[in-house]
């Protein structure tokens, strides 16, 4: 797989959130910047220290007129449980059949403990206010994403 063109219109999604909610990337489009990124289980340790950073810069991410997506395919209720255990204040949301990360690229062969599978690979992407992707992040470190995140936007 291989993952969308920097400059070219992001792929639009519409997926549930954790309050089964319908969330459309399309909704935002001359609104905010917008941060999705691709996590691979829900209340699992990395997961949680990732979410639990992006959680602790919502103020600073609010004065760069961004709106962050985690996506993963967890249920709806897996994640309404990872939002509530961990006080989460954005969006999490399902994609079960992995569709979008499919056209993310972001779906794709992984190893752990000598077992190949598919699944997530880790990634977050920057979609500018124009719905222009504008950088992949496909090195991602759990525990400095969240400032990651804030030094790519206030590139744009």
């Amino acid at each position: 797989m291989t993952f969308p063109k920097v400059g070219n219109k992001a792929p639009v999604f519409t997926l549930k959130n954790q309050n089964d909610e319908t969330i459309k990337l399309t909704d935002y489009k001359g609104k905010a910047n917008v941060v999705v990124y691709f996590y691979p289980k829900a209340s699992t340790p990395g997961c949680t220290t990732q979410a639990c950073g992006i959680r602790d810069i919502k103020s600073e991410l609010a004065k760069l007129d961004t709106k962050v997506f985690g996506i993963s395919p967890d249920p709806v209720s897996r994640l309404k449980n990872f939002e509530e255990k961990q006080g989460l204040n954005f969006d999490i949301l399902s994609d079960e059949d992995h569709a979008i990360a499919e056209k993310y690229g972001v779906w794709g062969l992984k190893k752990f403990m000598g077992r190949e599978f598919m699944g997530i690979l880790r990634t977050t992407f920057i979609i500018d206010k124009e719905g222009r992707l504008r950088e992949v992040m496909d090195t991602v470190k759990t525990k400095t994403h969240h400032d990651d995140v804030i030094a790519c936007i206030k590139k744009l």
